[in-house]
Formats: structure tokens, C-alpha cells, sequence
């Protein structure tokens, strides 16, 4: 798949990369990423896919844009309030690099049409903003053998993480599953919601790029991935740390159970 002359001048400070070059573009150019939330997460990550090349950007979402979402999600302006987050950024990709195609989805994800999204696409990205979304698409990425880049926020804090739990480690062991981080989710009303904690508009653009930056690596192939690590975020001290986490027999998609005969 030859790049044309217009994105070699559109790619070329990616192309002059050593880690990426023109193979590694082209890599970009032949993927599809599916982007669940187009949020404060979700904004950022399509963004920087559209702008670094990525070929085909699937976008699923069922909210429509209200001006609280304005304080940091930049992919949104006050125009867009009342509109479809899936369409409008849509049409901000458009607008941003002709060279994307796009799918959208104005829906919510859910184990119903896990089935009919993950397929046609070569990695997942999970910008959603509840526990419900968050298990019910790792669960389906494990099953459907896709990788899935997620993130997640707090008030000033944030992670970011990858899964592969349908392939092998070094250690002959499976790659852990979102379940082996986080067995369960917290009980309903435990974890305040955005809207009642509030959270730094800036810290999504972070972690949302972050999680970019982390698909574009796994679509490349260079540097070490997050898989079997959890990077954490903490704004308040300006603190990056990487927490390595593993396999858990126990859990139900890949635990000893589960491999069974």
C-alpha cells in the first residue's frame, strides 16, 4: 500500500523516524482502529490516529455533545452542543486528514453488538466512561482476540494500559486479562462519577494521548508495550510510574478454569 505524494509531505516527520520510517507508516495507513467513547478519552486518541495516518478509524458512541463537556473535550466546539459525539467527530477527522476512512457508530457498546463491531477492525481503544462498558469490551476483546489500549481517569490522576490476554508471555504463561487488574468492579455508588467529583479538563488530554501513542506503537512494533503493565498518572505531584501486574490463574477468561479441558 504506496503512500502518495501528498501523505509522504502529510507523514514526513514520521517517516524520518527510525522507529517508524516508511514501512511503519504504511503499517498506519494499513490499520483499523476501533475507538469506543469519543469523550475526554476517546477525543484525543482519535485525533492523533487520524492525524498520524491510521487508515480507518471506526468511532462508537451514543452521546450527544453538552457545553460541561466543553471544559476538556477539545475535539468539540460550542457550536457542536446538542449534536452526536460519534458524528461531529467524524467530522472533525475529516476535516483533519482526508486520508482516514471512517465508520461511525452512534450507538453504545454493549455484549449485544460486541459481535458485529470487533471484527473488521485490528485493535480496540476503551475511552469509555463507566465500569459496565469498560468489562463488557475487555471481556469481548479477549474473546474476539483483539488487543485493547485502555484508559481510565480520577479527578487528577489517570492509567493507561494494554491487553493481550489471548496470546502467550515470555514466560509461557497467558498475558493477563483487565479481570486480573481489576477481578470486579467497584460496587454501584462507590466510585464518585465525573460530574459529581469533577475532574482537571487538561489530565484527559494526557492520558487520552498517551493511550494514541501506545496504539501506534502496538500498530508499528517498537519500543516495550504496556501489556502486563500499568502506567499511573498523578498530576497533582507531576509523578509517572509503571506498575508490572500478571496472569491471575483464578481469573475467568484465561484462568486454570477456564483452560480446562
Amino acid at each position: 500500500m504506496a503512500l502518495s505524494p501528498p501523505e509522504i509531505e502529510r507523514y514526513a516527520r514520521h517517516i524520518v523516524l527510525r522507529e517508524v520510517g516508511g514501512p511503519g507508516q504504511n503499517k498506519l495507513k494499513a490499520a483499523s482502529v476501533l475507538v469506543v467513547g469519543a469523550g475526554g478519552l476517546g477525543g484525543p486518541v482519535i485525533q492523533y490516529l487520524a492525524a498520524a495516518g491510521v487508515g480507518r478509524l471506526g468511532i462508537v458512541d451514543d452521546d450527544t455533545v453538552s457545553l460541561s463537556n466543553l471544559q476538556r473535550q477539545v475535539l468539540f466546539a460550542t457550536a457542536d452542543v446538542g449534536a452526536g459525539k460519534a458524528a461531529r467527530a467524524g467530522a472533525a477527522v475529516a476535516a483533519l486528514n482526508p486520508h482516514v476512512a471512517l465508520d461511525i457508530h452512534p450507538l453504545r457498546f454493549t455484549t449485544a453488538n460486541a459481535a458485529t463491531l470487533l471484527p473488521g477492525y485490528d485493535i480496540v481503544v476503551d475511552g469509555s466512561d463507566n465500569f459496565a462498558t469498560r468489562y463488557a469490551l475487555s471481556d469481548a476483546c479477549f474473546h474476539a482476540a483483539r488487543p485493547l489500549v485502555t484508559g481510565s481517569i480520577g479527578t487528577f490522576d489517570g492509567t493507561v494500559t494494554t491487553l493481550r490476554p489471548f496470546e502467550t508471555g515470555a514466560d509461557g504463561r497467558p498475558n493477563p486479562t483487565y479481570r486480573c487488574l481489576f477481578p470486579a468492579p467497584p460496587v454501584e455508588g462507590s466510585v464518585p462519577t465525573c460530574a459529581e467529583a469533577g475532574v482537571l479538563g487538561a489530565l484527559t488530554g494526557m492520558v487520552g494521548s498517551a493511550m494514541a501513542l501506545e496504539v501506534i506503537r502496538e500498530i508499528v512494533g517498537f519500543g516495550e508495550g504496556l501489556v502486563g503493565r500499568l502506567l499511573l498518572m498523578d498530576t497533582r505531584s507531576m509523578r509517572f510510574e509503571t506498575l508490572r501486574y500478571g496472569w491471575d490463574p483464578d481469573n475467568p477468561l484465561n484462568g486454570d478454569a477456564a483452560r480446562a479441558p
